[in-house]
């Protein structure tokens, strides 16, 4: 095989990988197909109604990051699972609710329970210790979350036990399965200040 032969064979190949390349990400579906398609709703439809609602504010960058974030942990945004909050000056953060919480961690396939011990000093809330079990794991994972560095002068901190069990059991989960790139509101107000 001469020179030329070789670098044409070379180019053809070359040409067939970019092919091949360019046929599997059109196959591949875009993070809105994707979750339009787990939602059962037209990517359209989908984009529009987030836009309209829980993503409301958001730009093109942020809207992307957030369905990015929701399809990784296979949050529902449309129950609130995962939505926007705003930032004070402008822009915003992916707060996740909860319910999103408990999701991704029922969802982990090495979940296996938790539990929860609240503690108190002088009659008062003092702390919850949340413990999440992980099949693969010979010991649990044991996270103390205190009243007085979670607290926040804001309505549902009305329900301090329901509060702090939340805050407990979000930052177990993320010691027990290492979620990351995601914030409660608390979180999500911390991070806008």
């Amino acid at each position: 095989m001469n020179t030329r032969t070789q670098a044409l064979a070379r180019e053809d190949a070359s040409i067939q990988r970019n092919v091949a390349t360019i046929n599997e990400q059109k196959a591949r579906p875009s993070a809105i197909q994707a979750m339009a398609s787990r939602l059962n709703i037209s990517p359209a439809n989908l984009q529009k109604t987030l836009l309209d609602t829980v993503f409301k504010g958001a730009k093109e960058s942020e809207f992307a990051a957030l369905i990015v974030v929701a399809n990784e942990y296979g949050l529902n945004p449309l129950t609130k699972e995962i939505y926007a909050f705003p930032a004070k000056g402008g822009g915003i953060v992916p707060v996740v609710s909860i319910d999103g919480w408990i999701r991704i961690a029922n969802s982990h396939p090495m979940y296996d329970g938790s539990e929860q011990n609240f503690v108190y000093d002088d009659g008062k809330l003092f702390a919850v210790e949340t413990t999440i079990y992980r099949k693969d794991r010979a010991h649990p994972i044991k996270k103390m979350e205190f009243l007085s560095e979670c607290k926040r002068g804001t309505d549902p901190w009305k329900m301090e036990h329901r509060m702090l069990g939340h805050k407990g059991f979000i930052q177990a989960a993320r010691y027990a399965f290492g979620f990351s790139g995601i914030h409660d509101e608390d979180d999500g107000e911390i991070i806008i200040d």
